[in-house]
């Protein structure tokens, strides 16, 4: 028990993902409609059926309409009545008739033609005035006649009379003939049940494969009574069903889809999956996606091209990149065109425009850039539009000025990424590029402030800033996130500035009354005083990270060397004079901790050349890799050598020696 309880402990992440993705599968399963009624159920009289032709995939019968029904005064009255029709041997019956030959010719003659009519004999059930329809059955397929089309006893006086000649002779006749339409009570009592809903209520039949409409055809009155029925029908049956299967079919197909997009984190962008809250919200875009979706295609399915797909792959590329954003994308769209009829053009047209979207957005770090995004998005949808129905030949959906309202608001909604990159900021923890931006600004309070106490650090730290930034985006990392990390790294020197070189202006240095320990304690103590007065301005994590980082776990070399000499023969705790770390773990970070050695370092060079500079930024960055700081960061030799002319070059720049102006 106590291992199972370990194993969940220890594996609680894969759990918690688990979870979150089980829901968002069942909550996208749940909005997806059933059935492709659901797509056409809006449909009003004189609306143009845009997608391809619909038939019928069931048979199904057309109600009358209540005034149909308030005119049939024969609903109420009247019911249905059910015969068997025998055969009569007509032989049998005139044989033994005293009768001519020639009256007994006739006589069969009339006979037939009285069984061929239909002959009943009156009774109580049946009143030809409170019968609506008679129903004979021959053969296993049952006529509808009229009552008043059949022959009774009264009538059969009037039909052999003339042939016979006799009364009498008719009257026995008549009481010997027997009647070939027999009322059959039990099969009445059954049908009438359901034969006044049926032959009352229902006025036509329309059978499977009918077509319903035609492509670009305007919706009738006629047509509208037909889809609403359909409708009723499909939904009845869904009902009936219970809809297992298309419930088991949407949860494989969520799975599925929502399945590939979490393969895709744990394969292709591990340091998205390994971080619960971006999963969460990746997973989140698309639940919410899909719910707008379902509630936009229940109001009018017409406009779910209004629905801001493009909106989703910004957000994303904001917070994470280009390749993702790309891929939920698809996932999203996947989801959604089950709300359409045409899947096709729905997914031709959002592709287009979703992935012009991405690539508008590449560098989205001003508002000019999502205005811009905004027109693109805008066009996109309609060159992909034109394109599609000029490839159909339906020129005429070009011409619609109001085929084109779902992609101007679509488009539109574009402009809310800024006050939703700003939620999900601060509901998940993110930073996007516009809060590094904000926090570069040199007239934030904390920055400000470190220009004003401590200006010798400020200096330093923009240095710092522009050597990380330029390495950075040659290597392919996050430039402007190094930069922002390089501005506030040594916030914690605020608490104890004459103790830094950089502030020391003119002054005797305050370590000269410590000893060595002390003075590295002071040092390396700015690294945690960092973190609190981040902490404190509630600056980001990601930035902490660099606080954190800057030094690894390096030494203060020069007490610790300063120690050694006062100290000669005993064993030294090297660990008194090191940094608390965590080493750097990222290109970013490993970046800012060449860069902050290298610009502190040469300003202790006495010469500024080339073959100076060169020796100090190789034996700087040398050091620190024999120190194992980068074997946590996803950095090359590769990527270290470009960071190192880089870093050469900049150098040589800033300490490049001027002429002597005259005085």
């Amino acid at each position: 028990m106590n291992s199972l309880f370990s194993k969940i402990r220890d594996k609680h992440a894969l759990w918690y993902k688990g979870i979150v993705f089980t829901f968002s599968v069942i909550i996208c399963a749940y909005l997806l409609p059933s059935k492709q009624n659901e797509t056409f159920k809006q449909l009003h009289v004189g609306d143009i059926w845009k997608n391809e032709n619909l038939i019928a995939d069931i048979d199904f019968l057309i109600q009358k309409s209540n005034n149909e029904l308030n005119s049939d005064s024969k609903l109420n009255s009247k019911k249905s009545l059910y015969f068997t029709k025998e055969l009569i041997n007509i032989d049998d019956l005139i044989n033994p008739l005293s009768l001519d030959t020639k009256v007994k010719n006739s006589l069969k003659y009339k006979l037939d033609s009285i069984y061929k009519i239909g002959y009943y004999t009156s009774s109580a059930d049946i009143n030809p005035s409170t019968i609506d329809s008679v129903f004979v059955i021959h053969d296993n397929e049952a006529r509808q006649v009229s009552i008043n089309h059949l022959i009774n006893q009264n009538a059969l006086s009037g039909i052999l009379e003339p042939v016979i000649s006799n009364s009498s002779t008719t009257n026995n006749l008549i009481k010997q003939l027997p009647a070939n339409i027999i009322f059959n009570s039990n099969l009445s009592s059954e049908l009438n049940i359901i034969s006044p809903v049926q032959n009352n209520i229902y006025k036509n039949k329309i059978s499977k494969g009918y077509v319903l409409l035609k492509k670009n055809e305007v919706v009738t009155n006629e047509q509208h009574t037909i889809l609403q029925n359909y409708i009723r029908e499909l939904n009845a049956e869904s009902d009936n069903s219970f809809s297992a299967l298309s419930i088991i079919g949407k949860l494989m197909a969520c799975t599925l889809i929502l399945g590939i997009m979490i393969l895709f984190l744990a394969f292709f962008r591990k340091n998205i999956f390994s971080l619960n809250t971006h999963v969460t919200f990746i997973l989140l875009m698309i639940v919410l996606i899909v719910l707008v979706s379902n509630i936009v295609s229940q109001y009018n399915q017409n406009y779910i091209f209004a629905v801001p797909f493009c909106l989703v792959p910004i957000i994303i590329r904001v917070f994470f990149d280009s390749r993702t954003a790309l891929f939920n994308f698809l996932n999203i769209i996947l989801l959604c065109a089950f709300f359409t009829t045409d899947k096709f053009e729905f997914i031709f047209i959002q592709l287009i425009a979703g992935i012009g979207t991405i690539f508008s957005v590449a560098d989205i770090g001003k508002r000019s850039k999502l205005l811009v995004s905004t027109l693109l998005t805008f066009i996109f949808y309609i060159l992909a539009f034109v394109a599609y129905h000029l490839i159909n030949q339906s020129p005429q959906n070009i011409l619609h000025i109001s085929n084109y309202y779902p992609f101007i608001i679509s488009s539109m909604c574009v402009i809310f990424a800024f006050p939703l990159i700003f939620l999900f900021e601060k509901l998940f923890g993110f930073m996007s590029d516009f809060t590094l931006l904000e926090l570069c600004d040199l007239n934030t309070p904390l920055l400000r402030l470190l220009s004003q106490k401590i200006p010798g650090t400020f200096q330093h730290s923009l240095q710092v800033a522009n050597l990380a930034e330029e390495a950075c985006y040659k290597i392919g990392g996050n430039a402007l996130l190094v930069r922002t990390g390089a501005m506030y790294h040594d916030i914690g020197k605020i608490n104890n500035p004459r103790f830094f070189t950089e502030n020391q202006v003119g002054e005797v240095s305050p370590h000269e009354d410590l000893n060595s320990e002390e003075s590295a304690k002071i040092i390396i103590n700015h690294v945690i005083s960092g973190i609190e007065i981040a902490k404190e301005y509630n600056l980001p994590e990601a930035i902490i990270d660099f606080i954190r980082t800057h030094h690894g776990t390096t030494t203060t070399r020069f007490f610790l060397s300063n120690y050694k000499k006062e100290h000669q023969g005993e064993v030294i705790n090297e660990d008194l004079f090191r940094y608390p770390g965590p080493i750097p773990f990222s290109k970013e970070t490993a970046v800012l901790m060449m860069a902050d050695s290298v610009e502190a370092s040469s300003r202790s060079l006495k010469k500024y050349d080339a073959i100076a500079i060169d020796e100090l930024v190789d034996r700087i960055i040398n050091h620190q890799i024999s120190e194992n700081q980068f074997i946590n960061s996803d950095i090359t030799f590769r990527d270290i050598n470009q960071i190192k002319k880089i870093f050469k070059k900049r150098l040589m720049n800033i300490y490049h020696v001027r002429i002597e102006y005259p005085r």
